[in-house]
């Protein structure tokens, strides 16, 4: 699955899965969104663009459904409260 880290601007990291065609987008805010049936040439533009950011405004936003993120964007992000703190009925 490619990936492309990015050093500078709002966008961290693309990944790419060519099988799904989904693109998961890592924001600087710890956010990831994803996006269902996005070409690959399009993933390879989003990787050479001067800005990235602006490439995903421009092309990306408002042209390809939204999806469910393969990856959270922090660690430990998918972990429910009673993960977190404990299930209070067994602490009695």
């Amino acid at each position: 699955m490619p990936v492309k880290q990015f050093t500078s601007g709002r966008l961290r990291k693309a990944d790419y899965d060519p099988a799904s065609r989904q693109l998961d987008l890592h924001w600087d805010n710890q956010s990831v969104t994803a996006y269902k049936h996005v070409p690959e040439e399009v993933f390879r533009r989003l990787c050479s663009a001067p800005n990235p950011a602006t490439y995903w405004e421009d092309r990306i936003a408002e042209e390809y459904p939204k999806g469910t993120p393969r990856s959270a964007g922090t660690p430990g992000a998918g972990k429910s409260l009673k993960d977190l703190f404990g299930d209070p009925d067994e602490a009695q």
